[in-house]
């Protein structure tokens, strides 16, 4: 009798193992928790590591806790804030992180295919979905009263517009009508929004002064609703892409949309589009810029300006740099 005991034991702990990171404040978690149970009979896992998130910790010392303990699968179940958090945990570990999307917005997770409104799929692809590293964007930030901040974004940072809108975005109809809200803060900030002054530099090289409503750092192209901002960004070329918007009225607004809208979701799909956006892109290029690089430094001129990670709000900054940390995070995708 001890002697089996010991050889389940022994069967026990020669199973792998996952750590599910999660927010408690998310709706879901006895589905998830039942979702997981199953998969781990399936994938023949013992039985997972349940770890809360807090309100001052979204997830990264959790996943500094998920590593010691040894784990070999680490899930993130909750919004893009949990998320980030636990991916800045994971980062350089090699450890694989997989996605249960429970948030609103869940943008890395629409950028890697992972489903968003399926919870059962989305726990069968963490257990057994195929590894994938990609690149973290590494955001150093200066605030007003001189402190520095150091984080991490998966999808897109930004200071300008874009911040403010997501910093007036209305709590309660996000929890309604989700990404939608986003729509409604644009739409009542970009006819009060004025231009800032910022300094950029990209991989070191000359700096470019001008008058923007928005600087935009990115590691992969598409928002929320099938928007696609940058249509060459990947997550893991090892290189940032950085948008700048400069639009100096409405009609700037109007030539930045039909560019997102038409030419990087219409146009671009074809030789012949190509060619098109070559012929008339001038016009365009005054009001949104393209680059890539490996870093770019930020810097603001007669103030601060809001700041936003990957949909979320960060308070104001004066200055930023942004690096490309390649291949850093291994994820969970589909096959």
């Amino acid at each position: 009798m001890a002697s089996d005991q010991g050889k389940a034991a022994d069967v026990a702990a020669s199973r792998p193992r996952a750590a599910v990171i999660f927010n408690p404040s998310k709706q879901g978690v006895r589905t998830l928790r039942e979702a997981v149970a199953r998969a781990e009979q399936r994938q023949e896992f013992a039985a997972a590591m349940w770890i809360e998130t807090t309100e001052d910790d979204p997830g990264k010392s959790m996943a500094h806790e998920a590593v010691e303990a040894g784990v070999d699968l680490v899930i993130a179940a909750g919004g893009d804030g949990t998320v980030r958090a636990v991916a800045a945990g994971l980062r350089g570990t090699g450890l694989p992180m997989g996605i249960v999307p429970l948030g609103t917005g869940n943008l890395f997770a629409r950028n890697l295919g992972i489903p968003v409104n399926d919870l059962d799929d989305a726990v069968v692809l963490a257990f057994s979905g195929g590894d994938h590293a990609v690149d973290v964007i590494v955001a150093d930030i200066t605030r007003p009263d001189g402190s520095d901040e150091s984080h991490v974004s998966l999808v897109m940072a930004g200071i300008g517009i874009d911040a403010t809108m997501i910093s007036n975005t209305n709590p309660e109809l996000k929890k309604r009508v989700g990404w939608l809200a986003y729509v409604d803060a644009g739409l009542r900030a970009i006819p009060s929004s004025k231009p800032y002054r910022a300094t950029h530099r990209l991989d070191g090289g000359r700096h470019h002064r001008s008058k923007v409503a928005s600087i935009l750092v990115a590691n992969l192209g598409y928002l929320p609703g099938n928007i696609e901002l940058i249509p060459d960004a990947e997550l893991d070329d090892g290189k940032l892409d950085v948008v700048v918007l400069q639009p100096s009225n409405i009609f700037g607004w109007l030539m930045i949309w039909r560019t997102v809208t038409w030419e990087n979701q219409v146009l671009r799909k074809s030789t012949l589009g190509r060619q098109l956006i070559d012929l008339t892109g001038g016009n365009r290029r005054q009001h949104i810029v393209y680059l890539r690089g490996r870093s770019v430094e930020i810097g603001i001129d007669g103030g601060p300006e809001e700041f936003e990670i990957d949909g979320d709000e960060f308070g104001q900054v004066v200055g930023a740099t942004f690096t490309v940390a390649p291949a850093s995070l291994v994820v969970r995708v589909p096959r």
